[in-house]
């Protein structure tokens, strides 16, 4: 069955609650981006070009390559009201894609402090989407299995933006933004 549990079908792993984060994607985007602009961010924002775009998804080639990539993070938008900042770029990282031998295509957000790792899945023409969850700090040596921790659950899309280039959406995180971004490149 592989690490998907036998389903290709992320409906049938997400939980309800996550799910409906993936519903409200487009709510995420317009207040995440508008809090960071209305901050004083704005000329940051805008330089990030398609990565910040909502509508920049390709079509065709949308699975990365199984290999290692440099990834960083972008966050936009305060979680809770007045607590954070309304924009975080974080340096460059190391991720990896993986495809086991069960055939399941595996993101691995493998540095820093808060670390990734989740199951791409097939949606659209433009996007897969992820499942997975997070591992925070460097004493934490594994990844938590979706579900064990919902506390550390993710759920968001895989877009190609651009050549070898993509980008993951996390909408409603359960840290610190509205949305997060995680540029992957070559």
């Amino acid at each position: 069955g592989g690490l998907q549990g036998g389903s290709d079908d992320w409906r049938q792993v997400a939980s309800a609650a996550d799910a409906s984060l993936l519903g409200r994607l487009d709510q995420a985007w317009r207040m995440a981006r508008a809090e960071a602009e209305a901050a004083g961010f704005a000329s940051e924002v805008e330089a990030l070009g398609p990565l910040v775009d909502p509508n920049a998804a390709l079509p065709d080639r949308l699975q990365p390559p199984p290999g290692t990539y440099r990834c960083r993070t972008i966050k936009l938008g305060r979680r809770g009201e007045g607590t954070g900042l309304a924009y975080v770029d974080y340096p460059w990282f190391a991720c990896s894609v993986e495809t086991t031998p069960g055939g399941d295509l595996v993101l691995t957000k493998k540095t820093g402090s808060q670390r990734t790792q989740g199951l791409l899945y097939p949606d659209t023409d433009r996007r897969l989407v992820y499942i997975g969850a997070q591992a925070l700090s460097d004493a934490e040596t594994g990844f938590p299995a979706y579900g064990d921790r919902p506390e550390r659950d993710q759920v968001g899309v895989l877009e190609r933006i651009g050549q070898s280039r993509w980008r993951l959406v996390l909408p409603w995180p359960k840290q610190e933004a509205k949305l997060e971004l995680l540029e992957i490149r070559t």
